[in-house]
């Protein structure tokens, strides 16, 4: 197959096989056009830094540049095989608007400088802010695209040596919830299924999860199980008729923001079936009874009600679920991106501690990842957790980890819980944060509330440095920004969501002088003279083997051992899944067999929270409850989500991804077969709403929301009727166009609320209220002006609440 032919044919051609069968290599491979194998030079090790896949792939090198990318084939992840954005993505490393030099802003303008001067003024301002305020001053949000030795240096920079609890990453709005609800479920992070699990499992249950689109390769091992002899039932649970959902053997499509009511009346029918195995939950479960009896008014018709789904898919759906014989789950954004996100997560993991379904070949659980390296981030502490899985609030832990870093436990912040970057920037807002470092991530386009969050960052008493390999459209309000190394221009190791991890070897030199993440953060902490208890420097490496050779240490003993791994050792055929230890020497497939879980009092990464209020637990609270460190049962009451239709407003908007694109296009826009496949923004809607609002395939069309408006395409599809979708990579510069005004509104997160998840404090950005009208033919054509009497008085209403 053509290279061409994977724009079209996403997932490629099918290698079918059997359940219990080992899942057949393929290797896909795109060069650039006129290159052939003769003219490379080598092939470098890497992994995806495009998608949270992990595929790993080999770099073909010629002359020092990129030009091409060949699939890994002994690799257990991928198996060879390549996603779109795999085989195309590279090609932004080249691109010829990649930031070379530092800039700073002088006269209102970013002009290029040293290096010296760059790091002089952050060094100066940082300084500065801890002798008039404290660490309180600074806060640090990063990303989930770099590598696990630059996550753990900015967490010890940013916790032990500026003393800040203000640090989290973007993952806080794709990821946090599967974090939390791991946490709340089984006393620690970290995923207890394989991708394996795909190969034995007769059920796979996708909730909120277009693997389709997200993770093609996984999606690629669903088809070829789907294809092969004795294919598995598939259930997706999504209110857009996805790929998944065309091959599903039942797909519910509910109404957003009910999945805690739909979760709860497939619990219901579990229970009310006797599909529970009751011995495996008495012995290695607590909350039981509170379940039970919860869910015991949740009936099919009343679920139905609320969901807008069909009683009869619901109890066809919840019968697949209880007579699986192996049943693997996944879950991603439509759960954690929507109302009531750890409560309805949280639910996923009940269902299969109901049903005895896990630490067993095809029982598995994946609360997905949204980046390449959202793991890493979680893991080493750079999303305000304690790196190492441990927890803030034991002392003990807290000690152990000063003693690692060789620091006072009273340096280290722990006295309050970490700041979550919804309230980073409420911080930034009020100025109590005046130096804010992004690192690899664009808030202004990513964040919810877009004319709020520009005015976040664009104030005058905000010093904002911008770490990243583009002028982003956060970094044009920087006053300095810092060229970063792209991912193959430097080494680093990065872990995919079943825990598999991977090492990236540096494949070509970064432009002109721009340089690898963790240098930067090294540099800052030399200049800064951050320092151990006994006076020698606070990071104590130089290279990434050597951060990770201390990262090692750190995950020593904790639930994310890596402690018998090593570049040596990941530059084999294929990833090894952590832990690793000299028990486990080649890593551990599945977490949690034999049902025994990191809960235990003293063990656990939190004591948990209140699914409905996120209020935590006390340390005395959870050792009565869960004194013998079992899983733990959560039950949770379906609430109305905060937004709902109204008359001005009758649609609910969610937003999401395209398979061509990652996150705000800053890479992948960039790749010309990318950019060509989704160029523009589009709005999609059901055939009944296209008929209502008199719009048809083409046309653009304004979706509105009481926070503003975006332009779109409009796509007739088989989304539920009430719903919109729109894309949410979309941002002000485009290849073709460069830079448009923030006015000619398509970031779909012009239109979503700040408002956030109350246990895992991620945004909400599939509730919001909208209304939709017709612009403009599809020819270009204006259509009538809109009777706007009632839509200027709702403006003008909005407007004043908003000032206050």
């Amino acid at each position: 197959m053509s290279t061409e032919d994977r724009i079209a044919r996403i997932w490629g051609d099918r290698t079918p096989y059997a359940r219990g069968g080992t899942w057949p290599q393929r290797v896909d491979q795109h060069l650039a056009s006129g290159t052939v194998e003769a003219d490379i030079d080598g092939w470098v090790r890497t992994a995806s830094t495009l998608h949270s896949n992990g595929d790993a792939f080999d770099v073909a090198v010629r002359e020092g540049r990129i030009v091409g990318v060949r699939g890994r084939a002994e690799d257990r992840v991928n198996h060879g095989r390549l996603g779109p954005k795999d085989l195309f993505g590279w090609q932004a490393t080249h691109s010829p608007d990649r930031l070379t030099r530092p800039l700073v802003r002088r006269d209102g303008e970013l002009v290029a400088c040293s290096w010296d001067e760059a790091m002089d003024a952050v060094v100066q301002r940082s300084q500065q802010l801890l002798e008039e305020q404290g660490p309180s001053a600074i806060g640090f949000y990063t990303t989930g695209q770099l590598f696990l030795e630059e996550y753990y240096t900015l967490a010890l920079v940013a916790h032990g040596g500026i003393r800040t609890n203000h640090v989290d990453g973007n993952t806080r709005l794709c990821t946090a919830t599967a974090a939390e609800a791991l946490k709340e479920s089984f006393g620690s992070d970290g995923q207890p299924g394989s991708y394996t699990d795909v190969d034995h499992a007769d059920v796979i249950a996708l909730f909120g999860h277009n693997v389709a689109e997200t993770q093609t390769v996984l999606w690629m091992r669903m088809l070829d199980r789907l294809d092969g002899d004795d294919p598995p039932a598939i259930i997706c649970v999504d209110p857009r008729r996805t790929p998944v959902a065309e091959r599903a053997t039942v797909h519910l499509a509910p109404r957003p923001g009910t999945n805690v009511a739909l979760m709860n009346g497939l619990l219901h029918e579990i229970i009310a079936n006797g599909h529970v195995d009751q011995a495996w939950v008495q012995s290695h479960t607590v909350g039981y009874d509170d379940l039970e009896e919860l869910v015991a008014r949740y009936t099919p018709e009343l679920v139905g009600t609320i969901c807008d789904v069909p009683a009869d898919d619901l109890r066809l759906a919840a019968r697949l679920l209880g007579e699986a014989e192996a049943l693997l789950s996944t879950v991603l954004q439509g759960f954690y991106q929507s109302h009531q996100a750890t409560a309805a997560a949280v639910q996923v993991n009940n269902l299969h501690l109901l049903r005895g379904m896990i630490g067993r070949p095809g029982c598995g659980i994946l609360q997905m990842n949204g980046q390449p390296t959202a793991e890493n981030t979680r893991e080493c502490g750079a999303d305000g957790d304690m790196a190492g899985f441990r927890n803030w609030s034991n002392q003990a832990h807290v000690d152990d980890l000063a003693k690692v870093r060789n620091l006072d436990p009273k340096k280290i912040p722990h006295a309050t819980p970490p700041t979550h970057a919804m309230q980073i920037m409420r911080y930034v807002e009020d100025g109590s944060i005046r130096l804010l470092w992004v690192s690899g991530t664009n808030p202004a386009v990513s964040m919810p509330e877009l004319a709020r969050m520009r005015s976040i960052l664009s104030q005058d008493r905000l010093f904002l440095v911008v770490q990243d390999i583009f002028l982003t459209e956060t970094a044009q309000l920087a006053d300095v920004v810092l060229p970063a190394a792209a991912s193959n221009e430097k080494t680093g190791t990065l872990t995919n969501v079943d825990r598999t991890v991977h090492l990236s070897e540096k494949a070509v030199e970064p432009p002109g002088e721009s340089l690898p993440d963790l240098d930067i953060f090294v540099e800052f902490s030399r200049r800064m003279g951050l320092q151990d208890k006994d006076g020698e420097p606070l990071v104590k490496w130089t290279t990434p083997e050597e951060a990770f050779d201390a990262w090692r240490e750190c995950s020593r003993g904790r639930p994310c051992d890596y402690s018998a791994l090593s570049y040596e050792k990941l530059r084999g055929p294929s990833g090894v899944q952590w832990p690793c230890t000299d028990a486990a020497p080649e890593g551990t497939e599945r977490l949690y067999e034999g049902g025994v879980f990191w809960a235990a009092p003293d063990e656990c990464e939190t004591y948990g929270r209140d699914l409905e209020t996120g209020a935590p637990l006390e340390e005395g609270e959870y050792r009565a409850l869960n004194p013998f460190g079992r899983a733990v049962i959560k039950a949770a009451d379906y609430r109305p989500a905060h937004e709902l239709p109204d008359e001005d407003h009758p649609l609910q908007l969610i937003t999401g991804r395209t398979v061509y694109h990652f996150h705000t296009r800053t890479r992948t826009a960039r790749a010309p077969e990318l950019q060509a496949a989704a160029p523009e923004v589009w709005v999609e809607v059901s055939a009944h709403d296209a008929r209502t609002h008199s719009l048809k395939e083409g046309d653009v069309a304004e979706v509105r929301t009481r926070r503003g408006e975006v332009h779109a395409r409009v796509r007739v599809s088989g989304i539920r009727p009430g719903v919109v979708f729109l894309p949410f990579h979309y941002g002000y510069w485009d290849t073709d166009t460069g830079w448009r005004p923030a006015e000619h509104g398509r970031a779909a997160n012009e239109l979503t609320p700040t408002v956030w998840d109350p246990a895992s404090k991620q945004p909400i950005f599939k509730t919001a209220a909208c209304a939709i009208r017709k612009v403009a033919d599809g020819d270009g054509t204006p259509a009538p002006a809109p009777d706007t009497t009632a839509s200027a008085r709702v403006s003008v209403d909005l407007t004043e609440g908003a000032s206050r």
